[in-house]
C-alpha cells in the first residue's frame, strides 16, 4: 500500500555573498515547510552563497562562509525532524564543485556534486566549477572541523548517489541536468527512484517558462513519480532575473506551481509549499524612486508602464498584508507612516517623468507623453533643451568660427549627425541633473535612479547615440524587442485602462532629432535604419540563435522573404545590417545594463561575446552575394526546391 508523503519546494530571493540574509531566508522557508507537515525541503541552486557570486567563487572566503552558514543551519532547532536539501560550493580533493548537501537532525546524509554544467548563453559554470564525471561512484569527503564539531562525523558520502528511506527513494538533479538529453532522472527512474528533485538558478527569458514546464512534465510522464522543482527569484546582483515558478509534477501532470513575478508568493497545495521573498525596490540606500525621460514613443512608454505595473504589484501586496513590502515602500518614500492608497498615488511618489523638448519636437509626442503621465500618475515635467543645445554650439562656433547646419538647411551628413547627437547627449546630462536635484527642489531627501529606454533591436544595429539619454542607471527594456514591447503596451491599454497608449502604438517610431516639416515629423526610425523592426527581429534571431554570418543569413532570407523582396533587395538589407552592426558594435561596451529577456540579445557583457572593432566593409562576403544575385537574375523564376539545390552548390563555390 502507498503512504502519503509531504514534501516542500521553494523559490527564494537570494543575493550573492549575502550570507546572513540568505541564511535567514533558508530558515524561514524550512519553518514554513514544517508548518505544513513537510518531511523534506528543497531549495534553489547555491542558495547559501547566492548563485551569482561569479569570480568570488575563486575566493576561499566564499567557501569558508558557506560552511559557517551550513553550521548555523545544522545547529538551528528549525531544521530538526525534516530532511533539508541546500546548495553551496565545496572543494573536494582541491577541486571546486557545485553541490547539494542533504542533512537531517544534525547529520549530513550525503553531498551530491553537479554533473552536467550550464555553460552557454549567460552561464559560465565551468569557469568556477568542475563537473563530477564519476557515474555511480561515491567517495569519502572529510568534513571541516567546524562541521565535525556539530555532526560528530569525520566523513560523509560525496558523489553520484541517491537517498533511500524506509518509504521511498529520492534522487537529485541540479538545474541544467534537466535540460540535457541524458538527464540523470532517466537512469534514476529505471533504478527505482520515486521522488526527483531539481535545484535551479534558471533566469527568465521570454518564452522560456513553457519549455521549462514541458521538461518537468516529461521527466515523470514515462516512468512515473514526483518531480520537485526549486528556483531562485530576483536579480542576485546581476543582469538576469531568476523567475521562481517552483512547482511539483506527479506522473507528468503539474499539480502545483508558484507565480513567476510576484513580490511574495506562498502556494500551499498538497505536495507544494512555495515561498519567495521580494528583492529590494532600489539598490541605492539614498534611492527614492526613478526618473525617466518620456518621449511619447513606444520605448519610453514601455519603461513607464513597467514602473506603473510595479506600483500595481506593490499596492496589491500591501493590501494583502505584506509587511515587508510596506516597509520597503516606506523606506523609499522616506515616510515611516506612509500607506499607499492606489497605484497612481504611489507612482506620483516614486516616479518622475520629463518630456525634453527641442525645436524639432512635435506637439503630438508632447501630448502623448503628457497624457500617459497623467494616466499612470507620475510627477511630470516639461523641459526645453534648446538653450542648452545652442549654448554648446555657441562654444563650438566661438572656437572654430563655424556653425553646423542640418541637412534640410544645406548641411553635410557629418553636420546633420553631430547636431542630432548633441541634442541626445544634452538630454542625458539633464536627466542626471534632475535625478539628483529634483527631490531637493521639492524639499524631499534622496535622489532618483535614471531609467533608460532603448530596445534590443536598436542595440543590435547601434541605432542610438552613445552617451545619450539611453545612458542611464538601468534599462528595463534593453533585452526586449520592439515587437514584444508593442504587445506589452497593448496588454496595458486593455488590462490597465491606459487609453493613452493607443495613440502611442499608432504613431511611427521617431527620434525627432531633425527639423520638422510643416510642424510634422519628417524623420522615422525605420527609414533611418533601412528596415522595419519586424525585419530586425528576424535578422537578430538568425545572427544569434541560428548562428548566421552575412552569407548564410542571405541564403536563408531569400527563401523567407521571397514573396516580399527580390534577392537583390534582400542582399541590400543584409549588407546594410552588417555594416551598421559592425560599425556600431563598440557602443555595446558602454550600453546601460539591462535585464536579459531575449534569446538574440547583443549584450556583450556575458551573453553575446564578439569583437567590438570590425572591418565594416565585409568585402569578402559581398562577392558571394553578387554570384547568387546573378544566378537568380539569369535563371528567372525557379521552383523553391531548385533554388535550394543550386544555392548549396554556389555556397560551396563561394
Amino acid at each position: 500500500m502507498g503512504r502519503k508523503v509531504t514534501v516542500a519546494t521553494c523559490c527564494l530571493n537570494q543575493w550573492a555573498l549575502d550570507f546572513e540574509g540568505n541564511c535567514e531566508r533558508i530558515l524561514r522557508s524550512i519553518e514554513e515547510a514544517k508548518a505544513h507537515g513537510a518531511k523534506y525541503r528543497l531549495g534553489p541552486e547555491l542558495e547559501i552563497c547566492g548563485y551569482g557570486c561569479a569570480d568570488h567563487f575563486y575566493e576561499s572566503d566564499t567557501l569558508l562562509h558557506s560552511f559557517q552558514v551550513l553550521r548555523n543551519l545544522l545547529e538551528s532547532p528549525v531544521t530538526q525532524d525534516i530532511i533539508c536539501d541546500v546548495g553551496m560550493p565545496i572543494m573536494h580533493h582541491n577541486v571546486r564543485y557545485n553541490c547539494r548537501v542533504l542533512f537531517l537532525n544534525r547529520k549530513i546524509l550525503l553531498i551530491r556534486p553537479k554533473m552536467l554544467m550550464a555553460n552557454h548563453g549567460n552561464y559560465r559554470e565551468v569557469r568556477w566549477f568542475s563537473p563530477w564525471n564519476k557515474l555511480r561512484l561515491v567517495e569519502e569527503y572529510f568534513l571541516p572541523r567546524m562541521i565535525q564539531e556539530v555532526t560528530g562525523q569525520d566523513t560523509v558520502p560525496f558523489g553520484h548517489c541517491v537517498l533511500s528511506t524506509k518509504d521511498t527513494c529520492i534522487g537529485t538533479e541540479i538545474c541544467a541536468e534537466l535540460w540535457n538529453p541524458d538527464s540523470p532522472h532517466i537512469q534514476m527512474g529505471r533504478d527505482g527512484v520515486e521522488i526527483f528533485t531539481n535545484s535551479s538558478a534558471s533566469h527568465h527569458e521570454l518564452r522560456k517558462a513553457d519549455q521549462r514546464v514541458n521538461l518537468i512534465k516529461s521527466a515523470t510522464t514515462k516512468s512515473g513519480g514526483i518531480y520537485l522543482y526549486a528556483n531562485q527569484r530576483g536579480c542576485d546582483g546581476d543582469r538576469v532575473y531568476y523567475d521562481g515558478c517552483a512547482m511539483v509534477a506527479i506522473n507528468g501532470d503539474v499539480v502545483a506551481q508558484g507565480a513567476q513575478f510576484s513580490l511574495d508568493d506562498v502556494v500551499r497545495e498538497g505536495f507544494l509549499s512555495c515561498m519567495s521573498y521580494q528583492q529590494e525596490l532600489l539598490v541605492s540606500d539614498t534611492g527614492a524612486g526613478f526618473l525617466l525621460p518620456l518621449s511619447g514613443g513606444v520605448d519610453s512608454s514601455s519603461t513607464a508602464c513597467i514602473v506603473h505595473c510595479m506600483c500595481v504589484l506593490l499596492c496589491r501586496a500591501v493590501e494583502g498584508g505584506n509587511s515587508r513590502v510596506l516597509e520597503d515602500v516606506r523606506r523609499v518614500v522616506g515616510d515611516e507612516s506612509y500607506h499607499p492608497q492606489d497605484p497612481k498615488e504611489l507612482c506620483a511618489r516614486v516616479f518622475t517623468t520629463c518630456y525634453m523638448a527641442s525645436e524639432n519636437s512635435s506637439e503630438d509626442t508632447r501630448s502623448r507623453a503628457r497624457d500617459l503621465a497623467n494616466q499612470i500618475g507620475s510627477t511630470h515635467m516639461n523641459i526645453n533643451i534648446d538653450v542648452a543645445v545652442k549654448g554648446i554650439l555657441g562654444i563650438f562656433s566661438a572656437v572654430t568660427g563655424r556653425w553646423p547646419q542640418f541637412r534640410a538647411s544645406g548641411g553635410s551628413a557629418r553636420e546633420n549627425l553631430a547636431l542630432q547627437n548633441v541634442q541626445a547627449r544634452v538630454r542625458m546630462v539633464l536627466a542626471y541633473l534632475f535625478a539628483q536635484l529634483s527631490l531637493w527642489a521639492r524639499g524631499r531627501p534622496g535622489g532618483l535612479l535614471v531609467l533608460g529606454s532603448a530596445n534590443v533591436d536598436e542595440s543590435l544595429t547601434g541605432y542610438f547615440t552613445k552617451y545619450d539619454c539611453s545612458s542611464a542607471d538601468i534599462n528595463p527594456i534593453g533585452g526586449i524587442s520592439k515587437t514584444d514591447l508593442k504587445r506589452f503596451l497593448l496588454h496595458c491599454a486593455e488590462q490597465l485602462q491606459l487609453t493613452a497608449l493607443r495613440s502611442i502604438l499608432a504613431a511611427p517610431p521617431t527620434a525627432e532629432l531633425e527639423p520638422l516639416t510643416d510642424g510634422r515629423v519628417s524623420q522615422t526610425d525605420e527609414a533611418d535604419m533601412g528596415m522595419t523592426y519586424s525585419e530586425l527581429s528576424v535578422i537578430g534571431r538568425l545572427r544569434k540563435i541560428s548562428k548566421c554570418g552575412p552569407f548564410s543569413m542571405f541564403c536563408k532570407l531569400i527563401h523567407t522573404w521571397r514573396d516580399a523582396l527580390s534577392p537583390s533587395e534582400v542582399a541590400q538589407k543584409v549588407k546594410r545590417f552588417f555594416r551598421m552592426y559592425s560599425a556600431n558594435r563598440h557602443k555595446m561596451t558602454t550600453v546601460t545594463p539591462s535585464y536579459h529577456a531575449e534569446s538574440y540579445s547583443p549584450d556583450d557583457n556575458r551573453f553575446d561575446l564578439r569583437p567590438f572593432l570590425y572591418n565594416a566593409s565585409w568585402s569578402f562576403f559581398h562577392s558571394g552575394y553578387l554570384k547568387i544575385i546573378l544566378f537568380f537574375i539569369s535563371g528567372g523564376q525557379k521552383k523553391y526546391d531548385e533554388y535550394k539545390v543550386k544555392i548549396t552548390v554556389i555556397r560551396i563555390l563561394c
